[in-house]
């Protein structure tokens, strides 16, 4: 069996809200062993027969908005990609600790150049950005709702799907899952 960690975008958001215990129901219902949740937020830890990802990932999504009705987009790491991606160090020290945030964006994919010159396009004085695989860093310089930047953008600019975690969650998932 592989252990896997599902970031799924759209749980309990935007008007969405799902238990955690039918988050876990879902993931069984797949054939999914050792399912658990990592606060309610969309994270979900399990371990699989198989080893394709992208099968894996497509199989959570189509059941997902079978059960829910509306998209989930399902983007998966294994518990070793969720220890670099925690200490993967985006920025420099001094620009981190001075941020008020700091956020990953997990795609499907590793972003092509143009989307990444859009991304960077959007960079501002509240705002800075690095991507790194298949994360985008987002380091917010002031309160978060300081910023115009969101999810959304983020979409926009890369002209594919994304879901955010603040860097702090990923660094515990990390701690407990690598």
């Amino acid at each position: 069996m592989n252990r896997y960690i599902a970031f799924l975008r759209a749980i309990n958001v935007g008007g969405h809200t799902v238990k955690m215990d039918q988050l876990r129901q879902l993931f069984t219902e797949l054939g999914f062993q050792q399912v658990e949740t990592f606060i309610a937020s969309g994270n979900v830890i399990f371990e699989a027969a198989g080893t394709d990802e992208t099968a894996i990932s497509e199989a959570i999504a189509a059941h997902l908005q079978a059960a829910l009705g509306y998209e989930v987009a399902t983007f998966l790491r294994t518990p070793a990609e969720l220890a670099r991606v925690a200490a993967h160090q985006a920025f420099p020290q001094p620009a981190m600790e001075a941020a008020a945030a700091l956020n990953i964006a997990f795609l499907a994919r590793p972003p092509d150049e143009p989307a990444r010159e859009r991304l960077m396009a959007l960079r501002s004085e509240i705002d800075d950005f690095a991507i790194h695989g298949r994360e985008v860093y987002w380091l917010c310089k002031l309160r978060q709702s300081d910023s115009t930047f969101s999810n959304a953008a983020l979409e926009k600019a890369l002209k594919m799907k994304s879901t955010l975690r603040g860097a702090s969650t990923i660094g515990k998932m990390a701690a407990k899952y690598s």
